[in-house]
């Protein structure tokens, strides 16, 4: 509950610091949600990372058991990968457009 109200907080307090820079007559530099930003979107590599070495790993497991499903058991790899990929690389897009 606390941090709820903390997000709250922080979050109408750093949308008021450009008026009341305006107010002062300085200029106030908002860097908190840009590193934000690049947090998460490094969070996303991280996570796309280790969701393609799962399914890599659940893969050649696989393979390894029933060597003659080789064909469907590696295209479906590939499927999966490539929606991870993709989800990971929508992150990061998200991730770089907050932090413009």
């Amino acid at each position: 509950m606390k941090f709820g109200a903390l997000a709250v907080l922080g979050t109408a307090v750093m949308a008021a610091l450009p008026q009341i820079a305006a107010a002062q007559g300085t200029v106030a530099v908002d860097t908190t949600g840009k590193g934000l930003a690049a947090i998460g979107a490094g969070l996303a590599v991280i996570g796309g990372g280790i969701g393609i070495g799962l399914i890599g790993k659940g893969a050649v497991e696989s393979i390894a058991r029933q060597p003659e499903a080789k064909g469907p058991i590696g295209t479906n790899m590939i499927l999966a990968a490539a929606l991870v990929e993709g989800a990971t690389l929508f992150a990061i897009v998200v991730g770089l457009l907050a932090a413009q």
